[in-house]
């Protein structure tokens, strides 16, 4: 989740299979977890918000939530750490690739918890080894360890762990779209 021009220009640049992977492959393994209304935070050019009904997102560049309303999508501009809704207004909330690029995730996440209602889901997808080298903008690497810790401080337990496209070391380190989910719930 950045405001930087080259992350606007990567996202309308992604080939269509990296679209086809997400809308056959990922988005229906995240969905599963998912019920109501969601919030997908650093929602991007909204593939997310359009791939699933009653999804809403948010995003810091207003490049992408420009695109994003173009297309007409439910897609709202964010101050960074600050969402722009009322108290447990959501079912489940969504951050695909978007904890990696903060420093200091705690303030994003307590917000997240905040706009969650009780027992509300959260599912979250970091990138593994090379995804994370592949990118000059992340900050923190997190393993599937870490991010069980990470989202435990936040105030969220642990549901589920998963890997994409399945569990294998070789692809952590050698594919760039290898990615770690946690399915969390507001605890």
């Amino acid at each position: 989740m950045t405001d930087c021009p080259d992350y606007f220009d990567s996202l309308v640049r992604r080939k269509i299979a990296g679209l086809w992977y997400r809308n056959m492959w990922l988005y229906p393994r995240i969905c599963r977890h998912l019920h109501g209304r969601v919030l997908d935070v650093g929602c991007g050019i909204g593939d997310m918000v359009r791939y699933r009904a009653q999804t809403i997102g948010v995003d810091v560049n207003p490049k992408a939530v420009a695109y994003g309303r173009a297309r007409g999508l439910n897609v709202h501009q964010m101050q960074p750490d600050v969402l722009p809704f009322p108290d447990a207004a959501f079912d489940g909330a969504v951050l695909d690739n978007v904890l990696e690029h903060l420093e200091k995730p705690e303030p994003l996440l307590a917000e997240v918890r905040r706009v969650l209602r009780a027992e509300g889901t959260f599912v979250v997808g970091v990138p593994g080894e090379q995804g994370f080298a592949s990118d000059p903008d992340h900050k923190r690497y997190y393993s599937g360890t870490e991010l069980i810790h990470s989202m435990r401080s936040a105030g969220f337990e642990t549901l589920r762990v998963f890997h994409q496209p399945f569990r294998s070391r070789l692809l952590d380190r050698y594919l760039r779209y290898y990615a770690i989910y946690g399915v969390f719930r507001r605890s």
